[in-house]
């Protein structure tokens, strides 16, 4: 189904737009700006877009609203087709001022064709640089300095967005919401290394917001918060506020420390129903050498402690995070800690590839570790000295492949299936999967879940290791779990006769399914018959 247009405002002095990556995402940036505009907020208005809008399209729908001032959020994802956007209007409205923000225009400026393009842009934490930027710009002024790099802010004197979200945003969209900001850390691929110190935000207020969000009936709270479990006080008053107004479909995520997780946390983490609580846990590499290279701290004998007390004691939905290509880690090391991290049984483990964002530390290691980036966004790792591009190619197939398998829920009952009777290493064997399946398909994108699922078939059936009776059985369960009733034709004659839900009954009952509830079945592979 497509994204919906935006629902255009009336004419507005000020127009705050970006592209998300999809529709359900809302843009909390241009709720900040919005909410700090002071006296000048009646004039202003939010426009977002997504990538599936044409810029021509997109300069139309601005320029309708007869705009004194654009600024727009660019992003890693977005800066293309902004650039484009930006190009469009500098043509139509060369008069038009133009503003940037966002993480992409916030470092390395010099340089940047979009940066070229626009008016002005503003560097950092622009919440309470921007309005007086615009009110120079409605008042006719035009500042001599074109980077506004933004200082600090106190939070305190921050504003806080949750007002701006309509009730549309709360019914149909990803709500996010933030009780700190910056990251005690320092490693070196993350922009977050260059937030310190971390600071919060006055909690009353912020849970006063909260309160407000939730009467209005928002029950998904993605917190963007670095290290949640940071400020133990702040950490433990935010759980215990939510604690007491549980109600269904509540579902707050965490970005968590991996080595956090004191028993004053795990008193109130125990507390709470299974499929409320997500956690977000990066450990991105085992090899303690390569974290100390890129500045990375943690302690992982407390790490893989932290991971049992979760999966063994409580209902979190554990998403762990790996990066492929850090400076120092060979395949051979990756694939050794991915293995680790399979044994310690996380729902998702996310497989990223190393990216070169503008301005990360990470770029001290290109010349010695032969680091090769891509120069497009989102500028991945092509080759370094230790992984050549062929390697890193089959990297992120298999990071693809596992999205869709491993993390999609939709393979919890196949997917220890992929490595039982086979080697040790779960990587290995869902490499050899990974390229048994690109080289049939040509593709890691646009393969239907049906199709996916008779293909996983063929690969165990080749491979010999479990009967076609267990690996039919375990797909079944998948099929419907994912929410589908009637049972695909390849899978029928390896199937005792079944006793199927009503079909209407079960499109009802899955209508509304999350990733992470389809998680939720067997995630130890059946006795096989091999």
């Amino acid at each position: 189904m497509a994204a919906p247009g935006p629902t255009l405002p009336p004419m507005s002095d000020i127009v705050l737009a970006t592209l998300n990556a999809k529709y359900i995402h809302a843009s909390f940036g241009l709720r900040y700006l919005l909410a700090n505009l002071g006296e000048l907020r009646p004039r202003a208005s939010i426009v977002e877009f997504t990538l599936d809008h044409r810029p021509l399209d997109m300069a139309e729908r601005l320029l309708a609203l007869e705009p004194k001032v654009i600024a727009l959020g660019v992003y890693v994802w977005n800066v293309a087709p902004t650039t484009e956007l930006v190009a469009v209007l500098k043509q139509l409205r060369p008069d038009l001022p133009v503003v940037l923000g966002g993480p992409e225009v916030s470092h390395e400026t010099a340089g940047q064709a979009i940066v070229q393009l626009a008016d002005y842009v503003v560097t950092g934490e622009g919440d309470l640089v921007f309005a007086p930027l615009v009110r120079q710009l409605l008042a006719g002024e035009r500042p001599a300095q074109r980077i506004v790099a933004a200082p600090v802010p106190d939070l305190a004197q921050v504003a806080l967005p949750y007002d701006e979200y309509t009730d549309e945003d709360i019914a149909h969209r990803l709500v996010y919401v933030e009780a700190s900001r910056g990251c005690p850390f320092t490693c070196e691929f993350c922009l977050s290394s260059l937030e310190i110190p971390v600071r919060q935000f006055p909690l009353e207020p912020f849970l006063a917001a909260m309160e407000r969000l939730l009467a209005r009936g928002l029950r998904h709270f993605k917190f963007v918060d670095r290290t949640f479990n940071l400020n133990l006080a702040a950490s433990r008053r935010i759980l215990e506020f939510f604690l007491e107004r549980l109600c269904p479909d509540l579902f707050l995520h965490f970005e968590m420390v991996p080595d956090r997780l004191p028993e004053g946390l795990r008193e109130l983490i125990v507390r709470f129903p299974p499929g409320v609580l997500q956690f977000e846990i990066g450990v991105q590499t085992f090899r303690p050498d390569v974290a100390a290279a890129i500045s990375r701290r943690q302690d992982y004998e407390k790490m893989a402690e932290n991971f049992r007390f979760l999966r063994e004691h409580t209902g979190v939905h554990v998403h762990a995070d790996l990066i492929a290509g850090l400076p120092g880690e060979t395949l051979e090391s990756f694939a050794a800690g991915f293995d680790r991290m399979v044994a310690l049984r996380p729902q998702e483990i996310q497989v990223g590839i190393l990216k070169r964002l503008r301005g990360a530390p990470i770029a001290r290691h290109t010349v010695e570790c032969g680091m090769v980036y891509s120069p497009l966004p989102p500028y991945e790792l092509l080759q370094n000295r230790l992984i050549g591009f062929d390697a890193m190619q089959r990297m992120r197939r298999f990071a693809r492949f596992w999205d869709l398998i491993g993390n999609s829920g939709n393979f919890v009952a196949t997917t220890p299936l992929v490595w039982v009777g086979g080697a040790v290493s779960p990587f290995a064997e869902f490499m050899s999967l990974s390229e048994w399946l690109f080289a049939r398909e040509g593709k890691h994108h646009g393969i239907s879940l049906a199709r996916l699922m008779e293909r996983v078939f063929e690969w165990l059936l080749a491979q010999g290791r479990v009967s076609p009776e267990v690996a039919a059985l375990a797909l079944w369960e998948d099929f419907k779990r994912a929410g589908r009733a009637e049972c695909p034709p390849f899978l029928k004659p390896h199937l005792p006769a079944l006793a199927l839900d009503d079909p209407k009954a079960r499109r009802e009952a899955n209508r509304t399914t999350k990733r992470q509830q389809r998680h939720g079945g067997t995630t130890q592979p059946p006795d096989a018959a091999v």
